[in-house]
């Protein structure tokens, strides 16, 4: 269908250094058609030939308009604003350099905004991991499309998607607020330019549609910089455009200033403490940094965080120096949360966070059963199965009664999971849970994976469901011990060979690679090597800079 939204966007695309990749996102903004009026691309003073691939497409295409600034501005703001004062469409798009537009993204929005004359009106927007292509929904369940928002200040839970880029917004509303980036080497600008957006009170039309690709290149050489966390200044960054953020919001309404409070203990705490590291000093520093800010907080923020963000900030507030347990609270802020044993217990009887901390984990005997942070571990039963262990958590899933448990392999490139069937838990001996041995047949999930068209090397993580006599469930990840994680070279009648690589992720979960047969072990091999490769052109990177 043709669209009758002629020539109404301007497409502000920010790039720095980025010559590969820039070329493909301007292409993607020039494919939605007449309704964009110009693709206005901002190179903020690259040394990487990204000038010259922008000055080249502006000779091929009329609509893109090159703005070269003189000095690198250091951020993201400063190049999205001169995009801004540059625009002469009515509506702006803004489109960073690694990530493009899917067609008729900018139609749908602009439809939406006329049809119910919103000022900003949001689609969908996906993470897209690269090279796996996994593509993993943005607030997903946040926006309920073809719904208009009347107030922002009605749906607070608004203040969670800090993204400017999977929006439509009217140029004449920007400028009527004076709404901008912050200027300069300001991380996270994004949080103070949405704040900004939502304390002016606009109208918000929600489609459907997907609107925006978001690259995540984390084995880039050159991260981005929300996944640029090599010190602590990152941390220090995201505090800083949070509290800009928190102030503008609750001048303007102390219920989006309170979610904002609330969001950033549920999710930018437990995000940074679960990507916590090794590094005794990058430890102490966060530690420092984070209950410094924490202890501007109020007590009716934190009470209404929910009970695992509640847990953390207060074993953050018991200790001026890192736990002992560092790394159990780090794998406690992953998602789904686990909280390992040992469980203590407080001169009362009540529920702790440990005996060096007896910070009381209030709420507890609330929590549904598929909200409790159950531990599950997984040992190797033999060659083809996992000796699972489910814990209980202070008799509170012991009250539910563990029946079954049953695995599922989720494919991290994006899918269908494969689900293994359901095998009967029973009382572990030593009265610690429930154990028992499910099938680890990795064969069948590497057939699985070919029926869904993977080829070469497949990733799939591994969940355990436990369903329960009371008719409750849950689902968590298992963590992986003893010799589970060694590589694995099976015989296949379908693919003569299989390796088979478990391993742990970031959060402390099991997964598991699998390269069926030649060509699948060959692309694993390339895998190796091109995040080794990654690594020590990163480590050559840093050095540089």
């Amino acid at each position: 269908m043709t669209s009758t939204n002629a020539a109404t966007v301007s497409v502000v695309v920010i790039a720095y250094n980025d010559a590969g990749l820039v070329g493909e996102a301007v292409t993607s903004a020039l494919a939605q058609g007449p309704v964009v009026a110009e693709v206005l691309a901002v190179d903020d003073a690259s040394s990487d030939g990204t000038a010259s691939v922008l000055d080249e497409l502006a000779a091929l295409h009329p609509r893109v308009k090159v703005l070269h600034r003189a000095e690198n501005s250091g951020g993201c703001g400063t190049p999205r604003n001169d995009g801004i004062a540059a625009a002469t469409a009515p509506y702006v798009l803004f489109l960073d350099s690694d990530d493009v537009l899917p067609p008729g993204a900018a139609d749908a929005l602009v439809s939406a905004a006329r049809e119910h004359k919103t000022p900003v009106t949001v689609g969908a927007c996906v993470r897209r991991e690269l090279p796996q292509h996994q593509d993993v929904p943005w607030a997903a369940n946040l926006y309920t499309p073809g719904d208009v928002i009347e107030r922002p200040a009605e749906r607070t839970g608004l203040v969670r998607d800090t993204l400017c880029v999977n929006k439509l917004y009217e140029r004449a509303f920007l400028d009527e607020h004076a709404i901008r980036f912050p200027d300069g080497r300001f991380r996270y600008e994004d949080f103070v330019f949405t704040a900004r957006v939502l304390a002016a009170e606009p109208r918000i039309a929600v489609i459907g549609d997907l609107v925006y690709v978001w690259h995540v290149r984390r084995d880039a050489a050159r991260v981005s910089i929300s996944l640029d966390r090599k010190d602590v200044g990152n941390w220090a960054s995201r505090i800083e455009a949070h509290r800009t953020a928190s102030r503008i919001l609750t001048e303007s309404s102390p219920e989006l200033g309170h979610a904002c409070q609330v969001k950033f203990l549920e999710y930018d705490l437990r995000m940074y403490l679960r990507e916590i590291g090794r590094d005794p000093e990058y430890q102490a520093a966060w530690w420092t940094l984070t209950r410094e800010y924490l202890a501007g907080f109020a007590d009716s923020d934190i009470e209404a965080a929910g009970a695992h963000a509640r847990w953390i900030v207060r074993v953050l507030r018991a200790t001026a120096t890192p736990p002992a347990d560092l790394a159990r609270l780090a794998r406690f802020a992953a998602e789904p949360p686990r909280l390992e044993p040992p469980y203590a217990t407080s001169a009362a009887g009540l529920p702790v966070w440990s005996e060096e901390l007896p910070v009381e984990l209030d709420g507890l005997a609330e929590l549904p059963t598929d909200g409790l942070p159950v531990t599950i571990d997984a040992r190797a039963a033999g060659v083809a199965g996992l000796r699972l262990r489910v814990h209980d958590l202070y008799g509170r899933l012991a009250a539910a009664g563990p029946r079954t448990a049953r695995p599922v392999f989720l494919p991290r490139s994006g899918g269908e999971p494969v689900r293994g069937e359901p095998v009967e838990l029973r009382p572990a001996e030593d009265g610690d849970g429930w154990v028992c041995d499910v099938p680890f047949r990795l064969t069948t999930i590497a057939e699985a994976g070919r029926r869904q068209g993977r080829r070469g090397m497949q990733a799939w993580g591994v969940q355990i469901g436990v369903e329960c006599a009371d008719g409750s469930s849950l689902i968590t990840s298992p963590r992986p011990l003893d010799g589970l994680l060694r590589r694995r070279v099976l015989l296949s009648s379908r693919y003569g060979v299989l390796l088979a690589q478990p391993y742990r992720t970031g959060g402390g979960s099991l997964a598991v690679r699998l390269a069926p047969g030649a060509a699948g072990a060959l692309s694993f091999v390339r895998n190796r090597l091109g995040r080794a490769t990654a690594r020590v052109k990163a480590k050559a990177a840093v050095r540089s800079d």
